[in-house]
């Protein structure tokens, strides 16, 4: 019964134990968490504010690390974290892993032209097909710029 205790004991405590989490451009400072369904249902409350959200990062820019998708709080849900190029570089090991990131909420808005061109480039960096014809409007795009974040290991 003892060899039994040691190992449950020594299981509970490493559970217990924060994992450790590595520390993106400035840091994350604030002090609570906004739900990324409350920023993307409201978005004008939040429009160049700075927040701290919370969630799984679901893909991360394969050619420079400079924005990561990170997954809100309903399912399918997502919200970009762009950051300017190589002041932050996210590491594609991160997809998958937790991350808490600190940015200010924007928006950016684009005519059906450019988010042909957005689509397109998105579609080459995938290696994917595209069709323009399936673009019929442009788009508000709601995201944040990243100052910092801390992703766990």
């Amino acid at each position: 019964m003892k060899r039994m205790l040691l190992p449950l004991l020594l299981s509970l405590m490493l559970l217990s134990t924060p994992a450790f989490a590595k520390t993106y451009g400035k840091g994350v400072h604030v002090d609570k968490a906004t739900p990324v369904s409350a920023i993307l249902d409201t978005p004008d409350n939040y429009l160049g504010k700075t927040v701290k959200i919370e969630g799984l990062i679901v893909e991360v820019c394969s050619k420079r690390g400079c924005w990561i998708y990170v997954a809100g709080d309903r399912p399918e849900e997502k919200i970009q974290v762009k950051v300017t190029d190589g002041e932050i570089v996210f590491p594609m090991s991160a997809t998958g892993r937790v991350g808490v990131i600190e940015g200010i909420v924007d928006e950016v808005v684009m005519s059906k032209e450019e988010m042909i061109k957005y689509q397109e480039h998105l579609a080459q960096e995938k290696g994917k097909p595209f069709d323009p014809s399936s673009i019929s409007d442009g788009a508000r795009f709601i995201r944040l710029i990243g100052l910092g974040a801390e992703i766990n290991e």
